[in-house]
């Protein structure tokens, strides 16, 4: 792929001459032994299952969930083009799991809504759709009858109540957290909110370029470099390398590519080593519902991620959501199988999707930390109706991968965060797996065909 420095801009441009001078400056640094290793941990987990929804803070989904930081109320900023006369607290509307229409989330709707940290500006971020402050429409939470499974699955087994997002950003950085921790392509540039193009990787069309945004959060709109390996000036390693290189399986669920929600979440399509490799046919795995299979068939990998269709995904402004019982049915499929006495099975949001939350992130550079987004930790090992207060970010699950199975550490996020193991108690009696009540069957979601809703452009 030849890229035109004129086409990607002055900081995309200069990262390119650097890395093909081959003297330009220290670059990030390749993933294997990239940190030293840990002792190896004596642990019963054989595989972890992360399963990746879409879209939510985790005010909007745990808001009234007993002994949980949640609220029913929130500060508003003064705003005379949403009627808002002066600054205040408003109570949060009981909202239906489907929302009728998508919100802002970008770096420039997170900046907005954080306000500086006081948590009032979610009035003020302006809809990409319309041009006009979305006032008080992010000012809701979901009424938990429409979310009964992931409430069962908390009173069971962990509720994370502190999970962050690596970057107040949208899914695109979202998905390369979740693989890598991080998104940073050079020591002061990351990549930040969604590509010019889609699909969101290699495979984007030709002029698809990427933001940027600095250490000090600068943000560089549309400056950035294709959004694939081969235009990136640094190293850029994800969890792929550390299991490669210490022959630990992983699989990674998700739709076909081409025309659907597969386009845009395929996080692997941004690494030119998979996706010009022949793990693009051996680990990416289509559709996403060849996980029943696997688990039947009992060839589940070591890690693997899940990836959903859009409507069982929970993302806004779909006209049905079956993500509660989408995420119940891998769930209970793990847990009638032989695997549940060895999984650990993570539900994580990739973003905030521009709805309200009541706790400030911390400020570590680069967009980030984002607003919280719900986790939930189920395995037999899990600790049973816990609400972890632990400060988590999406590199805790990573770190907690790569100790399980002693890889060494990226150097991304991963080196920060704290592990989720303390949400775990390896000496206790395995939890026995109870069905979690579900209004759909994995049976329903392997014979319906893939929606093939248009790809969202988040606006």
């Amino acid at each position: 792929m030849r890229i035109s420095p004129l086409r990607l801009g002055a900081p995309a441009a200069a990262f390119l001459l650097a890395a093909c001078g081959g003297s330009g400056g220290a670059l990030l640094p390749r993933a294997p032994g990239l940190e030293p290793q840990t002792a190896p941990v004596r642990s019963p987990i054989k595989h972890v299952v992360l399963l990746v929804q879409e879209n939510r803070t985790f005010n909007d989904f745990f808001a009234t969930y007993p002994g949980a930081d949640g609220t029913t109320t929130g500060k508003v900023a003064k705003d005379p083009a949403c009627g808002i006369r002066r600054a205040q607290t408003i109570s949060l509307r009981k909202s239906k799991l489907v929302i009728p229409r998508d919100l802002n989330h970008s770096y420039q709707g997170y900046s907005a809504a954080l306000d500086g940290g006081k948590l009032d500006g979610f009035d003020r971020v302006v809809s990409q759709k319309t041009g006009a402050p979305e006032c008080k429409f992010p000012y809701q939470y979901t009424d938990p009858s429409q979310i009964r499974p992931y409430w069962d699955m908390a009173e069971q087994y962990t509720l994370a109540e502190h999970m962050f997002t690596t970057q107040g950003s949208s899914s695109f950085v979202a998905h390369q957290d979740l693989i890598r921790g991080g998104t940073q392509i050079d020591p002061t540039h990351s990549l930040v909110n969604d590509p010019t193009g889609s699909p969101w990787g290699c495979d984007a069309p030709p002029g698809t370029t990427t933001s940027l945004i600095t250490k000090d959060d600068v943000l560089e709109e549309n400056k950035g470099p294709a959004p694939c390996t081969k235009a990136f000036p640094g190293s850029y390693p994800t969890l792929r390398d550390l299991l490669d290189a210490k022959n630990v399986s992983w699989k990674y669920y998700v739709l076909p590519l081409n025309k659907n929600f597969g386009g845009l979440m395929t996080a692997f399509d941004v690494i030119a080593r998979v996706r010009y490799g022949p793990e693009w046919k051996s680990n990416i795995v289509t559709p996403q519902t060849r996980i029943f299979r696997d688990i039947a068939k009992h060839e589940l990998a070591a890690v693997s991620w899940v990836i959903p269709d859009e409507p069982d995904s929970d993302h806004p402004a779909d006209p049905v959501d079956d993500g509660p019982s989408w995420v119940a049915s891998i769930v209970n499929a793990i847990g009638q199988s032989r695997y549940w006495d060895s999984t650990a099975i993570v539900v994580v949001w990739d973003d905030w999707g521009g709805l309200y939350d009541n706790l400030p992130p911390k400020r570590v550079g680069f967009g980030g930390l984002g607003f919280r987004v719900p986790a939930l930790i189920v395995s037999p090992y899990a600790r049973p109706g816990h609400i972890s207060k632990t400060a988590y970010q999406f590199g805790s699950i990573l770190r907690f991968i790569e100790d399980n199975w002693n890889l060494g550490r990226l150097g991304t996020s991963d080196t920060r965060a704290k592990s989720i193991i303390d949400s775990f108690d390896y000496s206790q009696r395995p939890i026995k797996f109870r069905k979690i009540p579900s209004s759909r069957s994995p049976e329903y979601f392997t014979r319906r065909p893939p929606s093939g809703l248009p790809i969202d452009d988040d606006m």
